[in-house]
């Protein structure tokens, strides 16, 4: 067999592909125009067959050049209404003169769409025929009139649907608004304000957590230490050095004396917080580790990693249980719940999805952002969640993940969420803003933009961590200006003092 150079056999395969493909056999066939005209003119007769006989509007009749006038798939239109003058009617009491079927003088006479509110009132009032009283048995859709006369579906006023009214033996389709969904009042909660800023860390604080007994928190950096801080005073109590690299997550068990960091070095430790040392290592992520999370009941540690995996660990024996892959980018957050499903991932694939613990397989993925998704948190009372993504916060059911509603306004890279069992969900963001919203009904109650520490640039205000305290009378931030803010409920502010600025406005929810 005469051997060929790679170059050789690349070639040869890409010009069979070419081939292959070559001959496009999905290509449609053209288009019989006389097939397609008769087609039309019957599926015109059995569909709008009903109403077909309603006068056109005015301005379509001067453009098709006169009511006799074929359209264009050559079906003639009806003379019924040949010779007399079209009437439009009005009913309903404003913005016309009052009283059922009062006729346009010439001065008012519709020449164009009507408008969403004039449109709520206008009917097309026509002469009773027997014809018509037979059509008139079988509604017809709005789309299909406005279709017949020439205007697209379109530009039809929204929330509008056709009742059939009974007026004096006749039957005048009454173009009626429905009733659009209107968001419930939000329970009022207070502001939250400002009141300590900590420094203490060289670079910037990207992870935070508060241990199970309120006394103290932690706090990872990128300047590779993990700080310790008494939560009532903000004093500095204990620094762990160890990691080579950023932290970028830390825990507290509440099951054992036990602190879990992770970082960009690759590294999961568990530090022994009566020694302050590390006394295991979880070895197994390819790259750098982005998050991880202790579950309640179990003692399991998940991790979750730029290499696109999250990794189960059992606590004690350091051994990893389960890699969780699926994602095809990195996963940049992970979450753990008793209930199933036990473990909840969100990636910068996109994506979000809930796993099942024992198999170690996905359940469900969830596709509905469109950019990465860099958090998740679980709601403390309800079987719910959130997610944070650049293009929206998105609240969830579980255990399917079934779509609840769209938190929209936070224009940011959202890169951390916390909420509390009050029904305050927080929102950090890389531009240093921060979002508080009522979570039931997704109304945005209050944004704050700390000032940047003193000495630092007005670009370096990123919020990449907050969290409430075991009170969740606190909430923590950890900042890209090297410090820790923490903020209170104000508690001199009342519903009359700060007012709720609501409105019931329509809801307009896109469902992805």
């Amino acid at each position: 067999v005469q051997k060929h150079s790679v170059h050789t056999l690349v070639f040869r395969s890409l010009k069979r592909t070419h081939d292959m493909f070559v001959a496009d056999n999905a290509k449609p066939i053209p288009l019989d125009e006389e097939s397609h005209k008769v087609k039309m003119a019957v599926k015109l007769r059995t569909e709008y067959g009903s109403v077909l006989h309603m006068p056109t509007l005015k301005e379509n009749l001067r453009e098709k050049g006169g009511p006799n006038t074929g359209d264009p798939y050559g079906h003639k239109q009806y003379s019924g209404n040949q010779g007399q003058e079209l009437e439009y009617l009005i009913t309903g009491t404003h913005p016309y003169p009052p009283g059922p079927g009062v006729a346009l003088t010439a001065d008012t006479k519709v020449q164009r769409m009507p408008s969403e509110s004039a449109a709520q009132s206008l009917a097309v009032a026509l002469p009773a025929s027997q014809s018509r009283m037979d059509a008139n048995r079988t509604a017809a859709g709005v789309g299909d009139i406005y279709r017949h006369a020439g205007i697209s579906e379109r530009s039809q006023p929204p929330g509008m649907s056709v009742a059939m009214v009974e007026a004096g033996g006749n039957k005048n389709s009454a173009l009626m608004a429905k009733k659009a969904p209107t968001m419930p009042k939000p329970q009022w909660h207070p502001p939250w304000k400002l009141y300590r800023v900590i420094s203490g860390h060289l670079g910037w604080v990207r992870c935070i957590a508060v241990e199970p007994g309120n006394q103290w928190f932690v706090t990872g950096s990128a300047d590779r230490t993990i700080k310790i801080w008494d939560l009532a005073s903000g004093k500095l109590k204990l620094s762990l050095t160890g990691h080579i690299s950023t932290v970028r997550g830390v825990i507290v068990s509440a099951r054992s004396p036990y602190l879990f960091s992770c970082g960009e070095d690759k590294q999961v430790k568990c530090w022994d917080l009566e020694y302050n040392k590390v006394i295991r290592h979880y070895h197994g992520h390819l790259s750098a580790v982005y998050g991880l999370d202790l579950h309640p009941t179990i003692d399991v540690l998940v991790t979750c990693s730029r290499d696109s995996t999250a990794r189960i660990w059992d606590v004690r024996t350091k051994a990893s249980v389960h890699t969780l892959s699926g994602h095809t980018n990195a996963v940049a957050t992970v979450k753990c719940q008793a209930a199933e499903p036990q473990i909840i991932t969100g990636s910068h694939d996109t994506t979000i999805r809930l796993w099942d613990l024992v198999a170690g397989k996905t359940r469900v993925t969830l596709t509905n952002h469109k950019k990465s998704v860099r958090a998740v948190v679980l709601h403390p009372r309800h079987y719910t969640f959130a997610s944070g993504s650049p293009d929206n916060i998105k609240q969830w059911k579980f255990p399917d993940g079934n779509f609840i509603q769209n938190l929209s306004g936070h224009n940011a890279i959202i890169n951390t969420l916390a909420v509390n069992s009050d029904g305050v969900l927080v929102s950090g963001a890389d531009n240093g803003t921060m979002h508080l919203w009522d979570w039931r009904t997704g109304y945005n109650f209050q944004r704050v933009h700390a000032a940047v520490q003193p000495g630092s640039l007005d670009s370096e205000s990123g919020i990449f961590a907050c969290v409430f305290d075991q009170s969740e009378s606190r909430l923590l931030t950890a900042e890209a200006d090297k410090t820790i803010k923490v903020y209170k409920e104000d508690d001199t502010a009342t519903e009359e003092t700060h007012p709720v600025s609501w409105k019931p406005e329509i809801i307009k929810r896109k469902r992805f």
